[in-house]
């Protein structure tokens, strides 16, 4: 007996995720206020909550395109070094004597 064709795997970063995992996924990266900066939309920069974006996200095409424009361009250009390890203060005196 033959096996059933198996079907092609993709390579389309999006497939399976969900966009509260795409959301989820930018706050991480970017938090909300570089997420308001890079999408400049009310859910994002006055009183943001993962579930009050989601709720205006599906009822607003051009928005979740907009989401899902920046997710690819995040999975696609991965940081090198953590977010908190960037966000940390340098300027900070050194205290080991």
């Amino acid at each position: 007996m033959s096996e059933p064709p198996q079907k092609p795997r993709t390579s389309d970063p999006m497939h399976g995720v969900t966009l509260k995992a795409m959301v989820e996924h930018l706050v991480d990266r970017y938090g909300w206020d570089g997420l308001g900066e890079r999408i400049t939309i009310r859910c994002f920069t006055h009183d943001p909550s993962v579930n009050s974006s989601l709720k205006f996200l599906r009822k607003t095409l051009w928005a979740r395109d907009k989401v899902e424009s920046l997710f690819r361009h995040s999975v696609a250009h991965p940081r090198k070094t953590p977010r908190a390890t960037v966000d940390q203060d340098t300027t900070a005196p050194d205290t080991a004597d």
